[in-house]
C-alpha cells in the first residue's frame, strides 16, 4: 500500500493494525521523522516497507501500477490547489488496475458547520467579502488571516474534480456527522464500548447519506477507473 501525506502516523497505525504493507510518503522530512517516530513508539514499524520524500505531483520515481493500494487521508489533495487533478492523475498510474485509491479533501461546508467560532474570527480580521469568497470557492488564500491555507471542496466539486481524471467515486463519505456535533457527549458515548459500537455503525451509516456528504469536515472516496470492476472493499475510515 502506498500512503501519500502520511504526516506523523494516523492513518499509518490503522493500516498496519488492518495488516496492510506500507510505504509511507510525505513532502516534509519533519513529517517523514515524527512519523518513524510515532509509529514505532505505538507498535507499528512492522508493518512499514520504506519511507520516502514524494510530492504527489511529481511521482515518476514509483512506476506504474506498483501497489495494491494507494490512500491519501487526511487531505493532501487540498493542500495542492490547482494542481490536484495531476495529483489524483499519478495517484492513478501507481495502482495496479483494478485496484482502489482511498483518499479525502476538506469539506467547505463542514469545516464551516464545524468551526463557526473560527471563520466568524475571520471574518473579523478579513472582512465578510473574503469568508464569503471562501465560502463560495472554498479557496482560503484570499483569507491568509488563519495561517490554514487549503483547497475546501463541496460533493459536487469532487465529483466533477475525479471526473475531469477520467475516474469514477464509487463510494464516499463524510468523516464524521453526530460525533461533529458535541465532544463532551461523544465521550460520555465511549465510556460504555457496546453503546460507543453501536454509535460507531450509527455514525457510519449517517456519513455514507447523500444529505449528510457535506456536513463533514472530509470527504472521503473511493475512485475507480471507469472501464474497471470495482474491487469488494468495505468504505470507512
Amino acid at each position: 500500500m502506498l500512503e501519500i501525506g502520511a504526516g506523523p502516523g494516523r492513518f499509518t497505525l490503522e493500516l498496519a493494525h488492518l495488516g496492510a504493507r506500507v510505504v509511507v510518503t510525505d513532502v516534509s522530512s519533519v513529517q517523514l521523522d515524527l512519523n518513524a517516530k510515532y509509529v514505532r513508539d505505538l507498535g507499528g514499524e512492522f508493518a512499514v516497507e520504506e519511507r520516502q520524500l514524494l510530492d504527489i505531483r511529481d511521482a515518476a520515481a514509483l512506476g506504474d501500477a506498483g501497489f495494491d493500494v494507494v490512500t491519501a487521508f487526511g487531505g493532501p489533495l487540498s493542500y495542492v490547489f490547482e494542481d490536484a487533478p495531476a495529483a489524483l492523475t499519478q495517484m492513478l498510474r501507481v495502482v495496479k488496475p483494478g485496484r482502489p485509491v482511498l483518499a479525502s479533501v476538506m469539506s467547505t461546508l463542514g469545516a464551516w458547520r464545524a468551526l463557526l467560532g473560527p471563520v466568524l474570527d475571520d471574518a473579523d480580521r478579513g472582512g465578510d467579502d473574503a469568508m464569503e469568497r471562501a465560502l463560495r470557492t472554498g479557496d482560503l488564500r484570499p483569507t491568509q488571516t488563519s495561517g490554514h491555507v487549503a483547497q475546501m471542496y463541496r460533493w459536487s466539486e469532487l465529483r466533477a474534480f475525479v471526473a475531469q481524471c477520467d475516474a469514477e467515486v464509487v463510494a464516499a463519505s463524510a468523516s464524521n456527522w453526530a460525533s461533529l456535533g458535541d465532544p463532551a457527549e461523544v465521550e460520555r458515548v465511549t465510556a460504555d464500548p457496546q453503546r460507543w459500537n453501536v454509535f460507531l455503525e450509527q455514525e457510519i451509516t449517517a456519513c455514507r447519506e447523500p444529505g449528510a456528504l457535506d456536513g463533514g469536515t472530509h470527504l472521503l472516496f473511493r475512485r475507480r477507473s471507469p472501464w474497471l470492476s470495482p474491487p469488494e472493499l468495505p468504505m470507512s475510515e
